[in-house]
């Protein structure tokens, strides 16, 4: 095998030319006449026994050129990637130039690792908002823990909005039933929209074993067998249960936590709030600031890169929605999206995935960022840690390589946004307004909101 040239073309994509010399393609003219002559039957021959040359002399010497092609050239690829030190990524685009008793060549266009130029990732500014816990984000959370504590309670009157009517519908199209129209003894919460337009609001007002039936047109951008369609639901209204919910008190304190009293259960959920907001906003600065990192480099980058990224969001996606024990097909159906849609959506993500990537990994070049055995044996550590399971056991599962790899991007990240600049954010124009309400009652002597 020689490499005749390397031509870098646009958008990292490199030429190979490559040529394969006679001694290396009789070698695999041989194996493709051995492997294929079992099923070539020759007069006065048994099958598999029929010299190569008589074969080559009635079918012409071309007969196993194919074949030795096709187990010679990844060979000679894989070679002329390695010669010419190559960080390919994806597959080559494979040309056959000549082939013959000297040999063959082919020409192999193949996209490679981009050259990538940082801009600024240090110092960088972004805008990184005050946490503060006001009362009503307090009293919010115990709504919210109050809810998640109350029962339903069945009571004998009319449904109204709000209630939960527990029922049974099946759904007719010109007098047929149709598929999923159906279910018995379905707990509806009216006014949460969880069905089709229409029909909750003439729920309201059915009394306990009343039947009734409900016109009903299917939006348009409905899937695709209803979309449009008027249709008929026989419903009967079987029981009315609302939600109770307990009082906020010492005695709920008690119940839902290890306090005593509301206000010391108060105390621990802005404490709480207060940790969730700090964590959440320094999520977003960091993502405010490695998305100017990203936006900052120069680099010529294939699509094959952008292209591979888009499929794995796309398999993440299967993988998430198969999880929740939905099948992806359906999931399609629900979301009116085929597997060309969702790859095309996933293009534009993709392409800043990429960048990002690419930064990172010139940030740790850059800065010479190394990950000591120590480190690397501290993560298995904390993994065996993470899943239960023996150190010894992990390390049969884990690449070490994989685990530096990873430290060390994330050493990198520390390092831009620690030294990030954390600017005032610029009020948004309702907040001004908030303001103003709030100088007023200020002015007014009215105190303000505490938390406490």
């Amino acid at each position: 095998m020689s490499v005749k040239s390397c031509e870098t073309l646009e958008k990292s994509m490199v030429a190979l030319t490559v040529e394969v010399g006679a001694a290396d393609f009789e070698a695999a003219v041989e194996k493709a006449y051995r492997k294929q002559r079992g099923s070539i039957r020759m007069p006065g021959f048994r099958p598999g026994k029929a010299p190569r040359k008589m074969i080559e002399r009635m079918y012409g010497e071309a007969i196993f050129y194919e074949e030795a092609v096709n187990a010679a050239l990844p060979d000679a690829y894989g070679a002329a990637v390695k010669e010419k030190e190559l960080q390919v990524v994806g597959y080559p685009q494979v040309e056959l130039l000549e082939v013959g008793k000297e040999g063959f060549s082919f020409k192999a266009t193949v996209a490679v690792y981009p050259q990538v130029t940082l801009g600024q990732y240090k110092g960088i500014e972004a805008p990184k908002a005050e946490v503060k816990v006001l009362a009503a984000d307090v009293n919010a959370r115990l709504k919210e823990m109050a809810d998640r504590n109350s029962r339903m309670v069945s009571v004998e009157r009319k449904v109204k909005k709000g209630d939960v009517a527990n029922i049974d519908f099946e759904g007719f199209m010109d007098g047929v039933p149709f598929d999923g129209g159906k279910s018995d003894n379905f707990d509806l919460e009216i006014g949460s929209g969880q069905f089709v337009p229409g029909f909750e609001d003439q729920i309201i007002g059915m009394e306990i074993g009343e039947e009734k039936d409900l016109d009903i047109t299917f939006p348009e951008d409905y899937h695709a067998d209803l979309a449009g369609k008027s249709v008929v639901f026989h419903v009967k209204v079987n029981a009315v249960k609302v939600k109770e919910t307990p009082a906020l008190d010492d005695e709920f304190a008690k119940d839902v936590s290890e306090f005593d009293t509301l206000a010391e259960l108060k105390k621990d959920v802005k404490a709480k709030l207060t940790e969730e907001r700090e964590e959440a906003g320094r999520r977003a600065f960091e993502d405010v600031v490695m998305n100017k990192v990203a936006e900052g480099i120069q680099a010529d980058i294939p699509d094959a890169m952008v292209e591979e990224q888009a499929h794995r969001f796309v398999e993440n996606l299967k993988m998430q929605v198969q999880s929740q024990g939905i099948p992806f097909e359906q999931y399609m159906q629900m979301t009116n999206m085929d597997e060309e849609k969702l790859l095309e959506e996933a293009m534009g993500p993709a392409v800043g995935q990429v960048r990002m990537d690419l930064a990172v990994t010139a940030i740790v070049k850059e800065e010479n960022i190394e990950v000591s055995d120590e480190e690397v044996e501290a993560e298995i550590a904390k993994m065996a840690e993470q899943y239960g399971m023996d150190v010894e056991r992990v390390k049969q599962f884990v690449n070490p390589e994989l685990i530096k790899e990873e430290v060390s991007r994330r050493k990198a990240v520390s390092l831009v946004v620690d030294s990030a600049v954390a600017v005032k954010p610029e009020p948004k124009e309702d907040e001004g307004e908030e303001k103003k309400k709030r100088a007023k009652k200020e002015s007014a002597g009215e105190a303000p909101e505490s938390a406490e």
